[in-house]
């Protein structure tokens, strides 16, 4: 709030002079209060003035504090209180401007509705229906349709659909799998000794056949027979096999199912 004090103690706005109050920079005994409410009555009286009903309300709330406080200090035998007591009216004037802004988005709404009903009242509705002379015709449904072609309809809707049939010729189809191949190279490596992967997988024919021998062979190397090395990056992969052929039986491998 703006509203500006004049007293002869001091003169500035009502909340300055409320905050140096509370902080005990003046004595609200020096302060008078009655010209303060004379001006502001008088203010009010004032017919080529308006105020504004928020300023109105914080007047009032400021004004009761500081009559509040200067009757406790006036009045004798009255209790300490603590500072903080002071200031328990802002808390219903922070309730008081809650609602007064409430009130203000009511009076808005209520704006926009008038606005709206007068939008509504510079518009005429028609009063008159269709003219005499005007003839709705609806459209014929059935014409072109002759028996004839009522018959093919019928025919085409009780003749049998062929079946989908799910084509599966892009699908793969495994032929070998990794405990198979594993089994054979147990078989196989045993009287080679060394080779190369390459020269293993040399005969074979279809990339997932060659998919498969690489996984059996890391199993073969799992399972301590197979040592497997590289001489340089993406160079050929070379096969020692390191197992005892004679023990093949013993430690399971012919009946490895993987």
């Amino acid at each position: 709030m703006t509203y500006v004090v004049t007293t002869p103690s001091f003169s500035g706005p009502m909340e300055l002079l409320l905050e140096l109050i509370s902080r005990h920079e003046m004595d609200v005994v020096d302060v008078a209060l009655a010209p303060i409410v004379d001006e502001f009555i008088a203010r009010l009286r004032d017919a080529s003035r308006t105020i504004e009903m928020d300023e109105l309300s914080e007047f009032v709330l400021i004004a009761s504090i500081l009559l509040e406080m200067k009757s406790r200090n006036l009045l004798p035998g009255r209790d300490a209180s603590e500072p903080d007591e002071e200031f328990i009216g802002w808390e219903e004037r922070d309730v008081l401007l809650a609602r007064l802004l409430e009130l203000r988005t009511y009076a808005g709404l209520a704006d926009a509705f008038v606005s709206l009903l007068e939008r509504a009242g510079r518009s005429f509705p028609r009063l008159r229906g269709i003219d005499d002379g005007f003839v709705v015709t609806p459209p014929d449904l059935l014409a072109g349709v002759t028996p004839a072609r009522l018959a093919a309809a019928y025919l085409r809707g009780i003749e049998e659909h062929p079946i989908p049939a799910v084509r599966l010729y892009h699908v793969t189809v495994d032929q070998v799998t990794v405990a198979e191949t594993v089994l054979v190279l147990a078989e196989r490596l045993p009287l080679v000794g060394h080779i190369s992967f390459r020269d293993l997988t040399a005969s074979l024919a279809t990339r997932i056949e060659v998919i498969v021998h690489f996984l059996a062979l890391l199993e073969l190397c799992k399972l301590g027979h197979v040592n497997l090395g590289q001489g340089s990056t993406f160079g050929d992969v070379a096969i020692e096999w390191i197992g005892d052929a004679d023990a093949l039986n013993e430690e399971g491998i012919d009946s490895y199912e993987g």
